[in-house]
């Protein structure tokens, strides 16, 4: 089973969220229904990246390795090369 780092922006105050999950679509549609504490406030929220890891352990450490100090200039670098076709061509992959 994949699972998935994800950087979530907040369209409302511009915020990032940092967070993995097994399931990206229906980790998103938890946050913009607002039963995830953290980011309750903030919606609505909009993926501004992810990538698949093989396993939980790699997608927490790259979690970790992003939410620290030496993470954040890649975390911004990552958001910046982003292209919204690859979100939209995951979707149609997992969701139909």
């Amino acid at each position: 089973m994949p699972f998935y780092i994800y950087i979530l922006r907040s369209l409302k105050d511009g915020k990032l969220y940092t967070g993995h999950t097994s399931d990206l679509a229906e980790r998103l549609q938890r946050h913009n229904e607002g039963r995830v504490k953290s980011t309750k406030n903030r919606r609505p929220l909009e993926i501004a990246y992810f990538e698949e890891h093989d396993s939980r352990s790699s997608a927490m450490k790259r979690e970790s390795f992003l939410k620290s100090p030496d993470g954040g200039p890649l975390k911004l670098k990552l958001i910046e090369s982003f292209e919204r076709n690859q979100l939209d061509e995951f979707l149609k992959k997992t969701v139909g």
